[in-house]
């Protein structure tokens, strides 16, 4: 799969140093363990629309083929670039505005709340996914020196 722009850019892009006010939705040494109401109990590959793929998709596609390359912010704008077709010249803009506001974190993300994947952030920030039934996945509750989140719930309740 082949994306936008190249590994160069978006690390550029991935810099927040460039803009101080920028909000950001990283974790550090976390992990986010699939909602309590998460209707499946094996790991599924998020579905994809006839015109073109879901959010959940391009979250799953890009963290399952660069485990623990990209931060929470990279991949949300990522999806968000892929998802607007924003020009390459002016992606230091709006990767401005898009964090100048708040932008939910990936406790909110389908991944974790439908399709049954733990979402890993190690010291960098950085992400990889864990199938709910994967020994990896029962490894990551069981660690004690990570903080544990639960992904929201879909339903009030």
């Amino acid at each position: 799969m082949s994306w936008t722009f190249g590994r160069g850019t978006l690390r550029f892009l991935c810099d927040s140093t460039y803009n101080v006010n920028m909000k950001t939705t990283n974790y550090f040494d976390t992990f986010i363990e699939v909602a309590d109401d998460c209707p499946v109990h094996s790991a599924e590959i998020p579905s994809q629309k006839r015109d073109g793929k879901t959010v959940a998709y391009l979250q799953y596609e890009l963290i399952i083929n660069h485990p623990y390359m990209y931060t929470s912010d990279d991949v949300l704008f990522q999806v968000f670039v892929q998802r607007t077709n924003i020009q390459t010249d002016t992606l230091p803009e709006e990767r401005s505005k898009f964090f100048s506001k708040g932008q939910p974190c990936f406790r909110s993300s389908p991944l974790a709340k439908r399709y049954g994947w733990g979402i890993h952030s190690n010291s960098e920030g950085k992400l990889a996914i864990y199938s709910v039934q994967s020994e990896e996945y029962k490894q990551l509750v069981s660690r004690q020196d990570i903080r544990h989140l639960k992904a929201m719930r879909s339903k009030q309740g």
